[in-house]
């Protein structure tokens, strides 16, 4: 198994969770994402962040939620995805950007009815509805 190292946002409203629609992946995910050498999880989803959504985050925006493991999504078989989940202590306005073309906002069983799906993002979907931050 090979390791990718990723660092997510999670914006709660309404009891849904934003997800983001990649253009180059096709489907909606968990903004954020990997993290280059040198950075913490908390810099490299600052940088990802302002790159996806126009959002500008400082590490101390950001509180530590969970960690999941998952395969990652449009990657090689054998791939698994090791994601810092973070809450951001802020106001925060996301906007499409980059390679996002839509932003929207789901509950596990809307995100498990449409196709395709990304294991991390049904993972922490999962996770959400059980500690009761959304349905």
């Amino acid at each position: 198994m090979i390791a990718l190292h990723t660092a997510g946002l999670l914006i709660v409203q309404d009891r849904k969770l934003l997800l983001a629609y990649s253009k180059n992946k096709h489907c909606f995910y968990l903004p954020g994402g990997k993290i280059d050498a040198g950075e913490s999880a908390e810099e490299a989803l600052c940088r990802e962040i302002a790159e996806e959504l126009n959002v500008h985050l400082q590490k101390e925006d950001l509180r530590y939620y969970t960690h999941i493991s998952a395969a990652a999504f449009g990657e090689l078989d054998g791939i698994m995805m090791e994601q810092e989940c973070f809450f951001a202590d802020k106001e925060v306005n996301p906007q499409t950007f980059g390679e996002i073309g839509e932003l929207k906002y789901f509950s596990l069983s809307e995100y498990v009815e449409q196709e395709p799906t990304a294991p991390g993002a049904v993972s922490i979907l999962e996770k959400l509805k059980t500690d009761g931050y959304i349905d």
